[in-house]
C-alpha cells in the first residue's frame, strides 16, 4: 500500500484510539466523583439515623422537605391507623434492612394525625414470598385498632418506576416500588404526605409486620470500576503503540 493511501489509515485509527481513550478516562473520573457523592451519602444517612428522634415536621413544613436533606431523619409522633385498605409493596431484599435480606412484602397504610392529616406508614416487613392477600390480611388486621399509637420511624421519599417494574396488581393490592403518592390515589387514602415514615418501633407482639431499625449499607464499588475504566484506557493505548511499532518495522523492512 503506497504512503498516501496509508495516511488516512493512521490518521483515523489514531484518532479512534484517543476517542476510545478519553471515553474510558472520562467514566473513570465519573466512577471517582460517585464514590466520593456515595461517601458524603454515607456520612449524612448514618448521622441522621443514628439521631435522637424529632417531632414530625407540622404540615405547613411539608412541601419545603426534601430527600436531599431530609430523607431518613428520625421522627416521632402519634398517629391513628386508619380503616381503610391496606397495600402490599414487593421486595427483593433491603439495602437499609438487614433483617430483611429475602423477598417478602412491606405493609402500607394510611395513618391520621390528630389535626386530620394523612401519613403513609410502611408498617414493617412480612415474610409473605408469595404475595398473599390473606397473610397480608392477618398482619395488619390487628394494627387498626381505632386507638391513638406513638409512633418513632425515619422520613422516606417515593420512589420512580423504572422500565421493569412490573405493574400493581390492583386484585392484591400489591405494588412494586413505594410510591405511596400512587398507591393512596388507588386506594382512596386522601391527600397524604409527600414523604411516608418506615415505621421503627413499636412492633406487635408477634412482630408481624416487623419494623425495625434502619442501617447504612450501600454498595462502594465506584474505586473498582474506577481502576478497571482507567486500566482498559491503559490497554487502548499499550494496543496502539504496539499496532505503531509493528508498522515501523514492516515500514523499515519492506
Amino acid at each position: 500500500m503506497s504512503e498516501p493511501a496509508r495516511t488516512p489509515r493512521v490518521a483515523g485509527f489514531t484518532l479512534f484510539t484517543l476517542l476510545l481513550t478519553a471515553a474510558f478516562v472520562a467514566l473513570g473520573v465519573w466512577q471517582l466523583q460517585r464514590r466520593t457523592a456515595k461517601h458524603e451519602l454515607i456520612a449524612a444517612l448514618t448521622e441522621r439515623l443514628a439521631a435522637t428522634p424529632i417531632a414530625l415536621p407540622p404540615p405547613a413544613q411539608w412541601a419545603a422537605l426534601t430527600p436531599a436533606r431530609d430523607e431518613f431523619r428520625r421522627v416521632s409522633f402519634t398517629a391513628t391507623y386508619a380503616a381503610a385498605p391496606d397495600a402490599m409493596v414487593y421486595s427483593s431484599g433491603s439495602a437499609v434492612r438487614k433483617d430483611a435480606s429475602g423477598p417478602g412484602t412491606w405493609a402500607f397504610l394510611p395513618a391520621r394525625l390528630p389535626g386530620g392529616e394523612i401519613v403513609v406508614i410502611d408498617a414493617g416487613f412480612v415474610e409473605n414470598t408469595m404475595q398473599e392477600r390473606s397473610v397480608e390480611d392477618r398482619a395488619v388486621k390487628k394494627l387498626v385498632t381505632g386507638a391513638p399509637v406513638a409512633l418513632t420511624g425515619y422520613l422516606r421519599f417515593p420512589e420512580e418506576p423504572g422500565w421493569l417494574t412490573p405493574a400493581a396488581n390492583r386484585d392484591k393490592r400489591l405494588w412494586f416500588v413505594r410510591d405511596h403518592p400512587a398507591i393512596a390515589s388507588a386506594l382512596g387514602w386522601g391527600t397524604t404526605a409527600p414523604f411516608y415514615v418506615d415505621l421503627e418501633q413499636p412492633a406487635p407482639e408477634n412482630n408481624i409486620p416487623r419494623p425495625g431499625p434502619l442501617d447504612v449499607n450501600l454498595k462502594d464499588d465506584h474505586l473498582q470500576y474506577a481502576i478497571t475504566w482507567f486500566a482498559l484506557a491503559g490497554a487502548v493505548l499499550i494496543a496502539f503503540g504496539v499496532w505503531v511499532r509493528g508498522r515501523r518495522q514492516s515500514g523499515a523492512n519492506p
